[in-house]
């Protein structure tokens, strides 16, 4: 309330978002590196993966491709180290379990589909998946939908990981399942 006028004064201050890492919903704990991800749209649009506000893999990168798509990246720092992505429908399984099998202990392993992750996964590539935390690499199939997070080590499955069957009953897009995103908080390695 001005004391001459006696009018009242409203002052307003423009307060922006609060904006987190990668867009999360929240913001990560100390010692966490935030992610955000999301699987390939049908064989449209690749897939994309951001870590610790760091676009690793997209489209607009040009690193990404049919198949199963790959960052790794050091359990410590956070750094990106590596990306890959391997055809599985026209492709050869081979260059994948080469770079599976190349992997670093402590590495934070990132992997989502694009079209079709599973037409030449054989059991040595998908036992190469589960031993870095997947539990849904044994029932991938053509064009499903899946991402996930493991590690290079990893003593237990990973609870970053999703799944969704191709089927023409539940199918968002004609012959594809719908997009999966997935986000949350990586505990970064401390030794």
């Amino acid at each position: 309330l001005d004391a001459k006028s006696g009018n009242f004064i409203f002052a307003f201050t423009a307060t922006k978002p609060v904006r987190y890492k990668c867009g999360l919903s929240k913001a990560c704990p100390f010692g966490h590196f935030a992610f955000k991800m999301a699987s390939g749209a049908a064989s449209v649009v690749g897939p994309r993966v951001c870590l610790e506000d760091k676009l690793l893999m997209s489209g607009v990168k040009n690193n990404v491709g049919r198949g199963i798509n790959i960052a790794l990246v050091n359990g410590k720092t956070g750094e990106l180290a590596k990306t890959g992505f391997f055809d599985m429908w026209a492709g050869d399984v081979a260059p994948l379990i080469k770079f599976l099998k190349e992997i670093e202990d402590g590495t934070v392993v990132m992997m989502a589909s694009f079209d079709d992750p599973s037409t030449k996964l054989n059991d040595e590539a998908r036992k190469l998946i589960s031993d870095l935390g997947s539990s849904a690499v044994s029932n991938l199939g053509f064009r499903d939908n899946w991402v996930f997070v493991g590690g290079k080590g990893i003593k237990t499955k990973s609870p970053f990981e999703q799944h969704i069957k191709n089927s023409a009953e539940t199918n968002k897009f004609e012959g594809w399942p719908e997009v999966l995103e997935m986000e949350g908080c990586i505990p970064q390695r401390q030794d």
